[in-house]
């Protein structure tokens, strides 16, 4: 059976590294627990750590979180869907909005729960992805802040995650000046300015982050060691909290090529081959996992010498070679992951998770 581990400690490590400079800075983070998909077990791992917020875009993650601690603060990390609201004023302290009939209902909702629900607005900063225009914002406060079971503790914006749009200096202040302006017309305080997650790390390091900014939202980072912005590792993280094992369930040695007529496989792509490489052999073996599971460009062999070939639903196929390392089937192959690789993995029931001993 394939299976996953979490390693507690350099888990811990990524954390006291990133909450100690966070502090230097005096900015508030949440730690996004949406990798773990809400297993128990992790969990309670990261719970241990003791963040102040934790931030999901699944209400039954978030209901996990509170289980388990119910005093920590949390956040729903996405415009809540009107069927989900009930549960967003339940188990979510803070979620991120940009509908004002979304907002009407979760105030409504709130009074029924005897609460009050907090929010925060987000602005559109040119990822296109969440986000109210620029140009709105003011109105858009204004019949917010109507709302008796509505409090606004920030305004905040994502980017990176849909296109790549990158965050600078020049965005970020104006995401800034945007809360000063809303305060300044509302006499009112909005504490929170939530411009940072894993991609805006880097700006902190070169001293380029606008002091307005004072909130981040972090997954990645913590979890991968990733410089997002940079598409690389912080040297300073550890990079494999995270590993992923898997089976041999077949090696034999078989040809380079495949014999007879080519159609198109299962994700329908229609592969081309080395005719010149007829003939000629390798040892290919079979591991316990496939698509429904990952993509098998988001996994990396720890062995640099095998080399993953192709997968269907159920297996990944790997080229070993000539097997020089004697490879035999019941052997257990290891590898890495990106960030969306993770999440499947931690996504798909058929995978183990198991902490590192």
């Amino acid at each position: 059976m394939a299976f996953i581990t979490l390693n507690s400690k350099k888990l811990r490590y990524n954390f006291i590294f990133l909450d100690d400079i966070f502090k230097k800075q005096d900015i508030q983070w949440c730690v996004v627990s949406k990798l773990l998909c809400g297993n128990k077990l992790y969990l309670n791992e990261l719970l241990k750590l003791g963040m102040n917020q934790v931030a999901d875009s699944r209400i039954s993650n978030l209901k996990a979180i509170k289980n388990i601690n119910p005093g920590i603060e949390t956040i729903y990390i996405k415009p809540p869907a009107k069927h989900s609201i009930p549960g967003v004023v339940k188990y979510a302290d803070i979620s991120l909005n940009t509908n004002i009939e979304t907002i009407k209902k979760l105030s409504g909702e709130a009074e029924k729960q005897n609460r009050t629900h907090k929010i925060i607005i987000m602005i559109e900063m040119g990822e296109l992805r969440e986000g109210i225009m620029r140009d709105d914002l003011i109105t858009f406060y204004a019949q917010v802040f109507e709302l008796r079971n509505i409090e606004v503790v920030g305004i905040g914006t994502n980017l990176s995650c849909l296109y790549g749009v990158l965050p600078n200096n020049d965005k970020l202040i104006q995401l800034s000046l945007y809360k000063q302006l809303i305060e300044a017309l509302f006499k009112i305080r909005i504490p929170l300015v939530s411009g940072g997650s894993s991609v805006t790390i880097p700006l902190m390091f070169q001293k380029m982050l606008p002091k307005g900014i004072n909130h981040f939202r972090v997954g990645e980072t913590l979890f991968l060691g990733t410089d997002v912005y940079n598409d690389t590792k912080f040297e300073k993280l550890h990079n494999d909290v995270f590993r992923l094992y898997a089976e041999i369930i077949e090696l034999i040695e078989k040809p380079l090529v495949p014999m007879g007529e080519i159609g198109t496989n299962v994700s329908g792509e229609s592969l081309q081959f080395n005719r010149h490489q007829v003939g000629q052999t390798t040892f290919r073996a079979i591991i316990d996992m496939g698509l429904l599971d990952i993509e098998e460009n988001q996994i990396f062999p720890a062995d640099p010498e095998i080399k993953i070939v192709g997968a269907s639903s159920d297996m990944i196929v790997i080229d070993l070679g000539n097997n020089t390392k004697h490879y035999k089937v019941g052997d257990v192959l290891e590898f890495t992951m990106n960030y969306l690789g993770t999440v499947r993995i931690m996504n798909s029931k058929y995978i183990e998770k198991r902490l590192a001993d």
